[in-house]
């Protein structure tokens, strides 16, 4: 009858609905899966990178390390340095002291032999003895200045190059805190694109 092809038809029209209806639903799981499953390579990737920053910057960081020892014990030469420069000075001193001495007690026994050349001699010698010693330690004087200077030139090329290590560093640090803002924002863009997506199949469900 009419009302029974009617029937028919609704039927066949519901069942021909449904299928396309599970055939969306499908095609709609398999892009979201296939969505999914890029975003998961793409973590992956960004991880790997990640990873790859974390070990720079720990290089980074040993090698701000080896170079702050490095100062340490150039400053532990150069305080060495000093030290031997002062007891080498002293040392100098001693000596110029004792040949003094050593020259004062032979002009003494001269003079008393012969009194008149002797204090002459005595007074040539002490003026000879004078001049020696000044240049001795005006010499002495000036080695220890230069020494100081050039160690002084030395601490500072190694203070700017740990302080441009120092800026290195930090630049890192400043381009890693960028690059993981960007991957959270890279994140939450994915998360935003998912949710949007489910709320469309649902909406369109």
């Amino acid at each position: 009858t009419f009302q029974t092809n009617v029937l028919t038809e609704l039927r066949k029209w519901k069942l021909s609905l449904i299928e396309h209806h599970k055939l969306q639903m499908r095609q709609e799981k398999e892009k979201h899966a296939a969505h999914v499953k890029q975003l998961s390579n793409e973590m992956e990737n960004l991880k790997d990178l990640l990873h790859t920053c974390e070990i720079s910057v720990g290089r980074k960081d040993e090698m701000i390390t080896n170079l702050t020892q490095a100062l340490e014990k150039e400053k532990e030469r150069v305080e060495l340095m000093r030290k031997f420069t002062l007891w080498r000075i002293q040392h100098v001193q001693a000596k110029q002291e004792e040949y003094a001495s050593r020259i004062a007690d032979r002009q003494f026994r001269t003079a008393l032999l012969k009194k008149v050349w002797a204090a002459w001699r005595s007074l040539s010698e002490e003026k000879w003895k004078e001049k020696v010693a000044k240049a001795c330690q005006l010499r002495a004087e000036d080695v220890c200045i230069q020494l100081t200077n050039d160690y002084e030139v030395r601490i500072a090329e190694l203070n700017a190059t740990l302080e441009q290590t120092k800026a290195e560093v930090l630049r890192l640090h400043s381009e890693r805190e960028q690059y993981e803002d960007t991957m959270k924002k890279a994140f939450m863009r994915g998360v935003c694109a998912l949710n949007l997506e489910a709320m469309t199949m649902f909406q369109g469900k």
